[in-house]
């Protein structure tokens, strides 16, 4: 069986697919890739079928090490010493490493076949908040690669723009909570720039700014929550829900992410500044 092996894991590596969806009625989060189209892009770019398993990579720092010839690809943010956006051939003892990405925060590894590891509850995602799925990937780590895949799709290069390394912009709609802000708070929320805080990971964006004004106080009777929502804690600070959000939450969601940013937010790093516009 063709597999790699993890020499250094760096600040974090997970096993990601699409995600265990429609099944938060039960209480079980979705999880899966952040960065949905850098990940889509990684496995048609190999051949793989829809929802294979890739490796998500968060700053670099990933060393791999191929115990047999594979065909790779990796996309989204643009780590050094590494091909980017194409096809790759990985002979067998080739090491790859993986350095700092000049934008973005997470990398995606896609390997003809997928990473065959055991599914749970019909996902090989890793769920960091539930506890769900494989563990983060360690060193000496070896991982199985599958043989289900198709056809190659004959691209050599996609010519896909890196994460934007400068101010970010996401539209955003109101939420079903927008009525326990005042107008102020809804404007604040719409015209200042934000800084993502360090706290940030993949259950949530938290950003540093100007704390919103409510127009009620107390706490909400545990509701759904979905990708994207923007909910507001008591400091008034919003956190922007990411692949590893709870189900529920009794905070008051004041917004939600327009579907078509909700990748931008997952490259976000910590320091970066971001406006949200209504």
């Amino acid at each position: 069986m063709s597999s790699l092996t993890v020499l250094e894991s760096g600040p974090l590596a997970t096993i990601q697919d699409g995600g265990r969806i429609g099944q938060a009625a039960l209480g079980i989060p979705a999880s899966g890739a952040c960065d949905r189209t850098s990940y889509a892009l990684a496995n048609r770019l190999v051949g793989n079928t829809p929802g294979a398993a890739a490796i998500e990579v968060t700053f670099g720092g990933l060393v791999l090490h191929a115990d047999t010839d594979l065909v790779i690809a990796i996309t989204g943010a643009p780590c050094a010493g590494v091909p980017l956006n194409a096809p790759a051939i990985v002979k067998s003892g080739q090491v790859l490493r993986f350095g700092p990405p000049r934008t973005g925060l997470r990398t995606y590894v896609a390997v003809r076949g997928g990473i065959d590891v055991p599914p749970v509850l019909s996902s090989r995602s890793t769920d960091l908040l539930s506890g769900l799925g494989p563990a983060r990937l360690s060193s000496d780590q070896t991982l199985p690669v599958g043989c289900d895949y198709g056809p190659m799709p004959g691209v050599d290069l996609a010519p896909v723009a890196d994460p934007p390394g400068g101010e970010v912009v996401v539209r955003v709609t109101p939420g079903p909570r927008r009525d326990w802000f005042t107008d102020a708070g809804w404007q604040a929320l719409t015209t200042q720039t934000y800084q993502v805080s360090s706290e940030s990971n993949r259950v949530g964006v938290r950003l540093e700014g100007e704390p919103l004004e409510r127009a009620r106080e107390g706490e909400l009777a545990s509701e759904g929550m979905a990708l994207g929502a923007i909910q507001i804690p008591p400091s008034g600070l919003p956190v922007i829900f990411l692949a590893d959000h709870p189900v529920t939450g009794g905070y008051p969601v004041i917004a939600y992410v327009a579907a078509p940013d909700l990748d931008a937010c997952a490259q976000l790093r910590p320091g970066q500044s971001l406006r949200l516009i209504g």
